[in-house]
């Protein structure tokens, strides 16, 4: 299951932080940032009903997340 998410993330070694983080609450899982996109798309596969805590861990970082449907 795949989980897309808004972001406001702009730099690439601001996403690689946050992909590290978040590999350590989602071990094994597939992570990245499509940084061109408008809506600076996080996509995470391998884990599904994480939105919450996807959402709280950029927004402890400083970072504006949004679910997208």
């Amino acid at each position: 299951m795949a989980e897309v998410f808004k972001t406001n993330v702009k730099k690439i070694n601001e996403a690689k932080k946050l992909v590290e983080e978040l590999h350590l609450y989602f071990p094994g899982s597939k992570i990245n940032f499509d940084l061109q996109d408008c809506d600076r798309v996080l996509r995470i596969d391998g884990y599904s009903n994480i939105a919450a805590d996807v959402i709280r861990t950029l927004q402890s970082n400083g970072f504006m997340c949004a679910e997208l449907e």
